[in-house]
């Protein structure tokens, strides 16, 4: 479904016809990252139709989910966010609006080392460094803790040797990756970009599957290895005795971000504007207009089912994560102004000079306990 205004306003966003009833369904938001755009989205829903509320990071990337936690990659730092339904509904500039807020709370000063995939795992922050062709952990020690790197890869130096970028995690470890080349060399993997793509076993350090476009964004979701073949459009599936790969579905765009709920697969899909690192993949020859928003698949059926495209601003999708259980989530800026502002103990929560924020609907709080100065 397209638009028909030819000058559509900032992050004008056109759904498929039952894109909102399928959130709903779902009981689901999405959050967004576009670093073209600089932002981190979050796509909602009310009854009268859908929101989203876009807030600036310095190209944000890959992002990490977990009940309680979002982590976003930026240019030079890895930003965490908490969630807070108890602030939201005492939110001063929009009181009640959202059913929660992410806010700010904690920043790794882990230099440029183009972060892409992240995830939440057992021993931490799991991010696929690709400068260094590694995987890190993101601690407070150091910039960052090297822990995995391919097989070939003899060094550990900023060059993206093979442009690792991809990280699917099982029983909360890193079990395969996705890198665009086998190189050894600094940018090696730019000669074979459109064909020397690999899909990595993490604990054999072999390679499952070979000659793959571009891939991206390799999930593992109820026993069933997904990969992004990005070049291509393709979503395939890899048997990862095998690897062997079938083509699940075939979508009009550069494909990165992958995640699922509820039998349905949320694909985050962009245009090809930058040539440089994008140009002769075989996704250019189709023919077809490429979308830059998000396709939602069933996966018993391979059936593209619902779409959200962007008819301006947002040209590009670096990750796509479903916030399960929220409608209509909001995000406060990564800044001193807004880290400040709130304050978020284990039993209650603050806004600066407003007092305790107001009982979220069925939370129960027995003791409020004795305010600070400045916190009333």
């Amino acid at each position: 479904m397209r638009s028909n205004d030819p000058n559509p306003q900032p992050f004008t966003l056109v759904p498929s016809p039952g894109f909102h009833n399928l959130l709903q369904s779902l009981d689901c938001a999405i959050a967004l990252s576009t670093y073209e755009a600089g932002k981190v989205i979050m796509v909602g829903h009310t009854m009268q139709g859908l929101t989203q509320l876009p807030r600036t990071f310095n190209k944000p990337m890959g992002m990490a989910v977990d009940e309680n936690r979002l982590a976003v990659a930026t240019r030079d730092q890895v930003l965490v966010l908490g969630k807070s339904a108890r602030l939201a509904v005492d939110y001063h500039q929009s009181p009640g609006k959202y059913d929660a807020l992410w806010v700010p709370r904690a920043a790794y000063f882990c230099g440029e080392v183009d972060i892409h995939d992240m995830a939440w795992g057992d021993e931490g922050l799991w991010a696929v460094n690709t400068r260094f062709s590694c995987l890190s952990l993101i601690t407070d020690e150091y910039s960052f803790k090297p822990m995995w790197q391919p097989s070939f890869i003899t060094d550990l130096l900023p060059e993206d040797r093979c442009h690792l970028n991809g990280l699917a995690m099982e029983n909360g470890r890193p079990a395969f990756v996705t890198m665009l080349g086998e190189s050894n060399t600094e940018k090696g993997w730019r000669a074979e970009k459109s064909q020397g793509g690999l899909l990595m076993d993490v604990s054999s350090n072999a390679v499952v599957t070979a000659g793959l476009s571009m891939p991206h964004s390799p999930r593992l979701i109820d026993g069933r290895l997904l990969v992004c073949n990005s070049g291509t459009g393709e979503v395939l599936e890899v048997d990862r005795k095998t690897g062997q790969t079938e083509q699940i579905v075939a979508l009009p765009g550069f494909l990165r971000g992958c995640t699922s709920v509820g039998g349905y697969l949320f694909v985050g899909l962009s245009q090809l504007r930058d040539k440089r690192s994008f140009g002769g993949m075989p996704l250019e020859d189709t023919g077809q207009k490429l979308e830059s928003g998000v396709a939602v698949i069933n996966l018993a059926t391979g059936i593209l089912e619902e779409t959200l495209y962007y008819q301006s601003t947002v040209q590009e999708i670096y990750d796509v994560h479903v916030l399960e259980t929220m409608r209509q989530p909001g995000i406060l800026a990564f800044s001193p102004a807004a880290a400040g502002e709130s304050l978020v103990i284990p039993d209650n929560a603050f806004w600066a000079d407003k007092g305790p924020a107001q009982h979220a609907p069925g939370e129960r709080f027995e003791d409020y306990g004795t305010a600070e100065k400045g916190w009333h």
